[in-house]
Parts: C-alpha cells; sequence; structure tokens
C-alpha cells in the first residue's frame, strides 16, 4: 500500500467528505480535498478565487460540448489561460504530482478516478447515499432547513454530474468508473470506512 492513491467521487450529503477524513485518521495517510484549489494556485500563478469558481462545477451545464482533458496545459500568454478548462487542467496537474510521489493518499472528488485512470495502485471509490439521508445529512452538517438542504443537495450533485462530464466525456455516477461503490444509507460512516480498509488488505496489501 506504500503508493496507494485513494480516489473518492461522491454525491452531496452522502459523507464522502466525511469518511475520506475517517480513512485518513484509519489508514495515517493524508487526504486532499479543497487544498488542491491552493496547490493548483499557487504551481499557476492564477488566483485562488478563480479556481474556487469553477471548483467542482462546469459554466456551461448540461449541453455544454465536452472538451476531454488531455493533459495539456495552455500557457500564461494564452487567451485561455485562465479557462475553465485550463484551470481543470492545472488542478489535474496537481492531482498527478500528488500520485507521482509514490506516497499513499487521498484525493476527493474532481475528476481525480479518471485523471489516475490508467495509474496502478488506485481504488476508485464512488460515495452516495438515498435522497433522504443525503437531505438529512446536508440539514445536520450545514444548518439548513429541509427545503434548502433539498434544494442543495439537487443542484449541487447536477453541478458535479455536469462538471465530470465536459472534462471527462463520461457519466459521473456510472458504476463502471470505479472500483468500489458505498451506500452509506445501508452502512453508516465507520462502517463504510472498515469496508474500505478490509478491501485495501485483500486487494493492494
Amino acid at each position: 500500500m506504500d503508493d496507494l492513491v485513494i480516489t473518492i467521487a461522491r454525491e452531496f450529503g452522502s459523507g464522502g467528505h466525511q469518511i475520506g477524513e475517517r480513512l485518513s485518521k484509519k489508514l495515517g495517510i493524508p487526504y486532499y480535498d479543497k487544498d488542491l484549489i491552493k496547490l493548483a494556485s499557487e504551481d499557476s500563478g492564477i488566483n485562488e478565487g478563480l479556481f474556487g469558481l469553477a471548483d467542482e462545477k462546469s459554466s456551461g451545464g448540461l449541453f455544454k460540448k465536452a472538451k476531454v482533458y488531455d493533459g495539456g496545459i495552455s500557457k500564461p500568454d494564452s487567451s485561455d489561460f485562465t479557462s475553465e478548462e485550463n484551470l481543470f487542467s492545472f488542478q489535474a496537474k496537481i492531482i498527478k504530482e500528488l500520485a507521482d510521489k509514490k506516497c499513499p493518499c487521498i484525493i476527493i472528488g474532481r475528476c481525480a478516478d479518471f485523471i489516475l485512470a490508467d495509474r496502478k495502485n488506485t481504488l476508485k471509490l464512488f460515495i452516495w447515499a438515498d435522497k433522504e439521508n443525503c437531505i438529512k445529512n446536508t440539514m445536520d452538517v450545514c444548518g439548513y432547513d429541509r427545503k434548502e438542504a433539498e434544494k442543495q443537495v439537487k443542484k449541487i450533485n447536477r453541478e458535479r454530474s455536469e462538471y465530470y462530464k465536459a472534462h471527462t466525456g463520461h457519466e459521473w455516477p456510472d458504476v463502471r468508473n470505479y472500483d468500489l461503490c458505498i451506500n452509506t444509507s445501508e452502512h453508516g460512516f465507520d462502517k463504510c470506512v472498515e469496508i474500505i480498509s478490509k478491501y485495501i488488505d485483500v486487494m493492494y496489501k
């Protein structure tokens, strides 16, 4: 497991972030979520706020023509240096560099499963939950009332789906993108961490 990279795609409200945190603590390895924005900003020199505006959302929506990530990065004098596609490319660069360090880590979201699809020793997870549990978890974590929580779950999952489609050309919840899909409604966060840990023990040790 010395160079295992775990990628976690997650529905909003399913607990994917919490599972990432708990798995990080259990395995004693770092995890990266919003940190990726800061690292990409430092690497590119582009304002961190611009990365935040495009973070896991696509400005073109569902009907935007996909421009699948191909590894290229525009130069600073290019007209599309701060484009949505180039911001994605810089985050992808950071994700690849983290994987190339040959140290185990956990990467949350941002199409990391696609970016590292050809890399050995990458465990690609998809964390989901039924609608009611996503709403309840969002109410508990964010302090929203039910109406707002339901709105945010629908909105953010739509944004993540559009973002994934725009940059990968694939469908975000397609199980064929992942090695292991887990329903937190059935198991709870701690049990999910236990299941993932046992899977790693069997498959990567």
